[in-house]
């Protein structure tokens, strides 16, 4: 299952305008009618940075090693590479602009599976991360957030049923994934008139509710809030900041094949790591309260099969059709290439991690995050990586 998260606008109305297909250059398509295949070459990852800090190291220092974690995953996050899950998610079910209730998304079984993991790893926090859409089948979409916010009755009735549920289920934070404010991609209704202004009248309710008991936390865009007609788009980058813990920088997505989609710094790309990170420190936001996120998929297109591809399905691609580990040093990236010369895709992999992960700690940065758990190889290449990017000294 592919997410579609964090797209520019022109990206949302490509997929808008666009019919999906199938297309040159796919996974599975025909041989090149250019000549016969090359023989294959092995390829080897990049090595990962051999951390300075034992594997298992638990540091106090604040540093965050965040994972998404899925309701339709199947794996079990390892604890020993990680200071932080997000679960995602949660939805809420809204009627008529009243707000009833919020509920998880998927198993409650394959919840507390992850919320098990405290029982062992005390110090593990794990936080409920909320998205603006809907995928329960007993749920409808009702305006989520956007509707949510226009009552301070509905805020504060979700704002305790949050404290509730952490209480019940001893867990230790509440993260938003608002995408976006003012702006309707996902079939929930928006408005530019009060949006971003109301998602700071949330965040500010639920840190009264929350005091600095729990940890509140939201998933940021790579663009502070911008002017429309009529009022705004996107997030109130200084606002919010009053009133959370930090923010998670989506860092990816920023452009489709031939450009990298989570370069750390390429003018070519529609927006980049280091254009991103700046809208935050630009807005007042200090640097240790930013965390960096991490693709573990590639972006091949928007509208064209396929969008993305899993790191683990990129390692395992056709080495008679692709070339994967080809390094861009303007972007400081890897991309995978088609035998015919062709840029297919940019990624991340354990030379890029390792490059972002001294890029954030020269800038005094809270840490790294990734999306998702379940798109790492069996080895775990990827979160081992991130790991070791945050935790060198």
């Amino acid at each position: 299952m592919i997410i579609f998260r964090y797209l520019p606008v022109w990206a949302i109305a490509a997929m808008m305008l666009t019919a999906c297909g199938g297309g040159g250059n796919g996974l599975d398509g025909e041989d090149s009618p250019l000549g016969p295949d090359p023989t294959p070459v092995e390829e080897v990852d990049p090595p990962i940075n051999e951390p300075l800090v034992a594997p298992n190291a638990r540091i106090d220092d604040g540093r965050h090693v965040t994972a998404y974690v899925t309701y339709y995953g199947s794996l079990i996050p390892d604890p020993t590479v990680l200071t932080h899950i997000n679960y995602a998610f949660a939805e809420l079910y809204m009627v008529d602009g009243v707000y009833q209730k919020f509920d998880l998304q998927g198993s409650k079984t394959r919840f507390q599976n992850v919320v098990n993991l405290k029982k062992t790893y005390p110090n593990l926090k794990i936080c409920l991360s909320f998205t603006h859409g809907v995928a329960n089948s007993n749920n409808k979409q009702g305006g989520s957030f956007s509707a949510l916010c226009k009552s301070d009755e509905n805020m504060q009735k979700f704002a305790d049923d949050c404290v509730a549920f952490m209480e019940e289920w001893g867990i230790d934070g509440i993260d938003l994934d608002w995408e976006f404010p003012g702006l309707s991609w996902s079939g929930a209704a928006c408005d530019v008139s009060c949006d971003t202004d109301n998602y700071v009248k949330l965040v500010k309710k639920l840190r009264e509710t929350f005091g600095d008991k729990y940890e509140l936390s939201y998933a940021g865009y790579c663009f502070d809030k911008q002017t429309v007609t009529g009022g705004y788009r996107y997030i109130d980058i200084k606002e919010m900041d009053k009133y959370v813990d930090y923010v998670n920088i989506m860092a990816y997505d920023f452009d489709e094949a031939p450009h990298h989609h989570s370069a750390l710094s390429d003018t070519r790309a529609y927006r980049d790591c280091n254009r991103a990170v700046n809208a935050y420190l630009n807005a007042g936001v200090k640097p240790n309260k930013l965390v960096l996120g991490i693709p573990f998929y590639g972006r091949h297109s928007f509208s064209t099969s396929p969008t993305a591809v899993s790191y683990k399905s990129i390692i395992v691609m056709d080495a008679k059709k692709y070339r994967r580990n080809q390094w861009d040093a303007t972007a400081s990236c890897p991309y995978v290439q088609t035998m015919q010369g062709v840029f297919y895709m940019g990624y991340d992999n354990p030379k890029s991690i390792a490059a972002k992960g001294t890029w954030i700690r020269q800038k005094g940065m809270l840490g790294l995050m990734y999306w998702e758990y379940d798109q790492d190889d069996t080895k775990g290449t990827l979160r081992k990586a991130v790991w070791n990017a945050v935790m060198t000294p």
